[in-house]
């Protein structure tokens, strides 16, 4: 008896959603660091629109000396509470009804104390975040230390989070595990104690000592060493072509490139039939008369006048019989 094949159709779907990568709204969710510094980021944002205002009403200087109220009271701090969120955005409101309390409380009573909302907020409050060049749980140094991470070269893994495990991935040119030195293919310009700088080799060099081709201490490949400086191989010059008969040779800094001949643009013809079409294939080409025509010997010939030909041509005598 076959297995009842419903039950196998049923399950296929769970199957394919099991299957399926992760939605890229998933993928992309941000860190609770990265949700505690936007609401910082939009507070900040919030105290610079507010900054010039004030209670209200015509009195001039009835507002003036009411300012510096103003600037600290709790209206302002509703103004800004009010706008820091969109309606549609779920995880803002979210968060800020949450920590609604503590901002109020650095607004209050903290915030000339702790001047930087972010520091006092998202790092010493709730613990999400790390100051910048600090990393991990413990929010320890980065390698190279929190002023100047992996040398300046390059990025602190976990920089500013509770993540990462504080190694560096350098930028280009640049090795090491504090991102202080050289690749090949790039030489050191500048060296103290603070600052390392790696500059690229010209294209000739493999590893170098100066921006030159005559700096060179390697030749890259495809690069010869003459009369101190690395120069460009002609391979194309070379007495075995590197190139078949089909091809032509294109040197490049360094290398080379086959390009195939395309017999049918040159300025002799390759096919030398009448009406006939050339068509150009990799190393070769060929000959083809077009849609409705005749091959002939020296021609591809027009139907008409194939229909011409055969009625103008001679047909042969019958043959005599033997008396």
């Amino acid at each position: 008896m076959p297995p009842p094949r419903r039950a196998a159709l049923g399950l296929l779907p769970l199957l394919l959603l099991l299957l399926l990568p992760p939605a890229p709204e998933a993928a992309n969710k941000p860190t609770p660091c990265q949700r505690c510094r936007g609401l910082v980021d939009k507070f900040n944002q919030g105290m610079v629109d507010t900054a010039k205002k004030n209670f209200g009403g015509g009195n001039t200087a009835w507002e003036e000396k009411t300012l510096s109220k103003y600037e600290f009271s709790e209206i302002r701090l509703l103004e800004i509470l009010e706008g820091l969120c969109e309606s549609s955005d779920f995880e803002c409101n979210q968060m800020l009804e949450a920590q609604e309390e503590h901002l109020e409380a650095w607004w209050l009573q903290l915030k000339n104390e702790y001047p930087d909302l972010f520091e006092w907020f998202c790092v010493k409050t709730l613990k999400v975040c790390c100051l910048p060049g600090t990393y991990g749980p413990d929010c320890l140094e980065c390698q190279g230390g929190s002023q100047r991470p992996c040398s300046g070269n390059g990025h602190c893994n976990g920089d500013g989070s509770r993540q990462g495990d504080g190694s560096c991935r350098c930028h280009a040119g640049y090795q090491g595990p504090l991102c202080a030195e050289c690749m090949d293919g790039y030489f050191s310009s500048l060296r103290n104690e603070t600052h390392s700088f790696c500059t690229a080799c010209d294209e000739s060099c493999k590893t170098c000592s100066g921006p030159t081709n005559r700096d060179c201490s390697e030749c890259e490949v495809g690069w010869v060493l003459e009369e101190d400086a690395c120069v460009d191989v002609d391979e194309c010059a070379a007495e075995t072509p590197p190139c078949s008969a089909a091809q032509f040779c294109k040197n490049v800094n360094g290398s080379y490139t086959c390009e195939d001949v395309d017999e049918c643009s040159l300025a002799e013809k390759a096919c030398v039939r009448k009406n006939e079409n050339c068509y150009n294939t990799p190393g070769s080409y060929v000959c083809v008369c077009p849609d409705g025509f005749e091959e002939a010997e020296d021609a591809c010939v027009p139907p008409a006048e194939a229909e011409v030909t055969e009625e103008e041509s001679p047909t042969q005598p019958p043959a005599h019989e033997d008396l």
